[in-house]
């Protein structure tokens, strides 16, 4: 199978990868936001200088926050559509026959993006917009606090696509009183809204990479729209969670990012993964990976 890291610009990238190829893409583009995406990994230390320290903790002590890392990338967009839509017709261009696309985006953008994925596939190629809710940070008060983002699910040919139920983790009934007993042990194929807490700020999952998303997420469409030994392309990869599903899974990965904080998140995160082949411009090999230079595709 085949397990790849590349840092590369990925409109580039793509360029590189044959023609229906790919069985199951999933990307998490930026969601324009108009914002610094930041995420800092901090601790906390007693302090016996009061002085140095900026926070008080049990029983009336001090203490101090040291920051570890601080990972950041600029998610603003002139035209945000233009960006994207040369990154989706590519996508269009690598899936297979019977492959798959999931789209993962949130309010600000989904509706043109939605109308571009139309244009691109065809409407008859659009399967499903699945909503991922949770519930957890900020609470406005002039609004309905935001707590979903929308995946958009794109196949190649509606006709012919690779799509297995008995592969999908089930969930518990919310009525079970309403099914029959074998029912209710076997639990429900999940509906197109997924409950599915974010990403633990103090969980192991946690790899301190701005946003990142949960693993179980990530399981689910793996296993429904791929097979065993399959390779699963994540073209804006981040902290590497498609990749991570993919290995739980019996599946290959191909991750490209052009961040450099990614791809050194990656690398941590896949350190063990056997075979694994980093692709980076101008970094010399690493005992134990694998290091090609970008221009071999």
């Amino acid at each position: 199978m085949v397990f790849r890291i590349e840092q590369a610009e990925n409109l580039a990238a793509l360029g590189r990868i044959a023609s229906g190829s790919v069985p199951l893409i999933y990307i998490d583009p930026p969601f324009n936001t108009g914002e610094t995406q930041t995420r800092r990994t901090l601790t906390t230390q007693r302090a016996n200088d009061h002085n140095a320290s900026d926070r008080t903790g049990f029983g009336g002590h001090r203490y101090a926050t040291v920051e570890h890392d601080r990972q950041a990338y600029a998610d603003s967009f002139v035209d945000y559509l233009g960006f994207l839509e040369p990154r989706l017709r590519e996508a269009h261009r690598v899936l297979a026959p019977d492959g798959s696309l999931y789209v993962h985006l949130d309010a600000r953008e989904v509706h043109y993006v939605k109308v571009l994925l139309d244009t691109i596939f065809g409407r008859a190629c659009f399967i499903n917009e699945l909503i991922w809710a949770y519930d957890y940070g900020g609470r406005p008060r002039r609004r309905w606090p935001a707590k979903h983002d929308t995946i958009l699910f794109y196949v190649r040919d509606p006709e012919h696509y690779h799509f297995d139920t008995e592969e999908v983790e089930r969930e518990p009934y919310m009525a079970p009183g309403l099914v029959t007993p074998e029912k209710r042990a076997r639990g429900k194929l999940p509906s197109s809204v997924w409950w599915h807490t974010i990403v633990s700020p103090t969980g192991r999952e946690k790899t301190g990479y701005p946003t990142q998303k949960p693993l179980g997420i990530l399981m689910r469409i793996v296993a429904a729209s791929s097979r065993p030994g399959d390779t699963v392309l994540d073209y804006f990869a981040g902290s590497g969670t498609t990749g991570a599903a993919a290995v739980a899974l019996g599946r290959g990965f191909h991750l490209i990012d052009n961040n450099p904080a990614a791809i050194a998140t990656m690398r941590r995160r896949f350190a063990a993964v056997e075979g694994l082949s980093v692709t980076m411009p101008g970094v010399p090999d690493v005992p134990g990976t694998r290091i090609a230079d970008r221009d071999n595709g």
